[in-house]
C-alpha cells in the first residue's frame, strides 16, 4: 500500500504543477506532452483525479490519529 500511496502522491503533485502552469501561463503541460484531447492525455487526467481521491484515505487516517503526520515532520507508523 505504501507504493500505491507514493505513486498517487506523485501523480497528485504532477496534477498540481500542471494546474499551476495553466493558471500562471495558460500552459497545459500534459496536453503539450501527449496532445490536447488525446487518449493518453485523458488517461493522465483520469489517473491524476483518481490519485487525488485515493489520497483522501491517508488524510482521513491521519486525521483520525488527531494530528496529520505532515504536521509532526515525520511519516506515520
Amino acid at each position: 500500500m505504501k507504493m500505491l500511496n507514493l505513486i498517487t502522491l506523485v501523480l497528485v503533485i504532477v496534477g498540481g504543477v500542471n494546474w499551476g502552469l495553466v493558471g500562471l501561463f495558460d500552459f497545459d503541460l500534459v496536453a503539450a506532452l501527449f496532445g490536447a484531447g488525446s487518449a493518453l492525455a485523458r488517461i493522465v487526467y483520469v489517473l491524476v483525479g483518481l490519485s487525488a481521491v485515493w489520497q483522501i484515505v491517508p488524510l482521513v487516517s491521519a486525521a483520525r490519529h488527531d494530528e496529520p503526520s505532515a504536521l509532526r515532520g515525520h511519516s506515520a507508523h
